[in-house]
């Protein structure tokens, strides 16, 4: 064999063993990485909200009448003590059947004919005084001659007295007939005579605001205390939220909230204004009972801030229950039980180092690490249950 051949086989058998070893070497383990980083983190609860106007004003009919149709709609401005926000005017009397109305036209009869007869006994009660009078006054001078007795002149006095009472007597039966008489022609009383005589009670606004809800739109009768309008400020809003007891009892008045998924880009910022200290019970969509505590948060955001915003809209709030500015921190993906404690793999020189850690507060996907890593180090997230410490690892995609 020549030289040439011996050299040609030798470095074909080197590089079929080199490309062996290189194909049965370990490849390092491919996986996503994070590293360690100090930042703002917050602790929240979330839930959804429903924002009410914080004092709405819910108008009712004072009497009971016919209302004429609304002459607000809804989403209307108000103005306080201007706007007229409803008219009622005094409800239709029945209608009558013929037997009720001939009965009540024969009292009107008989009531007109009592009170011409009490206008006869006044005119006659008139006349009786005028000649007692008359009679008196000629006593009076005949007893000043000596020409009749004092009792002729006490019997003159006596009959004047009687007339005059009789007189007012007849006064006062002729106003009890005139009534009885009216009461009477009111029986008679039609629809179109009710809403020709006035009497309509006009109601305005009691704030400045904006028409939530108009009960019925329509002409109507109602009764008093029925509900005619609701009104609210739009600008004064607040949020109600429904929290389960167990987070309930984490949050403090004055805690801070965030509202996002409220239509608007912007995350608006509100603060706990009540905490109600009785719960109540609510079933889940799962069947399941759930006892419930019910906030009212204000905005901090101004009304600027918020435009388009109205009642009983629907928003997602985060309560802030605990939060911090200079926290480190890593993703809670990294971690993972060892033991009865957390540890993270860390990557040192391309190798997987399984790392204790002390776990503090995790909100939002981080976990606060007090002890275990420093900030800058990478750590591997969702570590396979197949990774053991010192295995070769790579960032995925690297």
């Amino acid at each position: 064999m020549s030289w040439a051949r011996r050299v040609t086989m030798t470095v074909t058998a080197a590089a079929l063993a080199g490309g062996l070893v290189w194909a049965l070497w370990p490849q390092p383990l491919a996986v996503d990485m994070a590293p360690v980083s100090r930042g703002p983190l917050q602790e929240t609860i979330s839930a959804e909200g429903i924002t009410r106007v914080r004092e709405p004003y819910a108008i009712t009919a004072p009497i009971t009448g016919t209302a004429d149709r609304s002459p607000v709609q809804v989403g209307d401005p108000v103005v306080q003590g201007q706007t007229v926000l409803a008219v009622i005017r005094p409800a239709d009397p029945a209608l009558m059947d013929a037997r009720t109305r001939a009965q009540a036209e024969a009292a009107v009869t008989e009531a007109r004919a009592a009170l011409e007869l009490a206008d006869t006994n006044l005119r006659r009660a008139i006349s009786g005084l005028s000649n007692a009078q008359t009679e008196l006054d000629r006593s009076r001078a005949l007893a000043a001659a000596g020409t009749i007795s004092q009792r002729m002149l006490e019997l003159a006095e006596q009959a004047f007295t009687d007339a005059s009472q009789a007189l007012a007597a007849a006064r006062a039966e002729r106003e009890l007939h005139q009534a009885t008489l009216a009461r009477a022609q009111a029986q008679l009383l039609g629809p179109e005579d009710v809403r020709n005589g006035g009497g309509a009670v006009t109601i305005t606004a009691p704030r400045t605001g904006t028409v939530l809800e108009v009960a019925d739109a329509s002409s109507r009768l109602v009764q008093a205390g029925g509900p005619l309008v609701s009104i609210g400020d739009l600008r004064d809003l607040e949020i109600e939220v429904d929290l389960l007891s167990s987070d309930a009892v984490r949050v403090a008045v004055g805690a801070r909230a965030l509202i996002d998924r409220w239509g608007g880009e912007a995350t608006l910022d509100a603060r706990v204004r009540r905490i109600e200290p009785a719960a109540f019970t609510r079933v889940s969509a799962l069947g399941i009972e759930e006892q419930r505590v019910r906030l009212k948060l204000d905005f901090v955001t101004p009304p600027e801030g918020r435009e388009g915003l109205g009642d009983r809209y629907r928003v997602f709030v985060r309560i802030v229950t605990w939060e911090g500015e200079d926290i480190l921190q890593v993703p809670q993906s990294a971690l993972f039980r060892d033991g009865g404690g957390w540890a993270v793999f860390r990557v040192v020189d391309g190798a997987a180092r399984r790392t204790p850690v002390s776990v503090g507060r995790q909100a939002e996907g981080q976990a606060q690490v007090t002890g275990g890593v420093a900030e800058g180090e990478v750590v591997i997230l969702y570590p396979a249950s197949t990774l053991t410490d010192g295995a070769s690892v790579a960032a995925r995609g690297g």
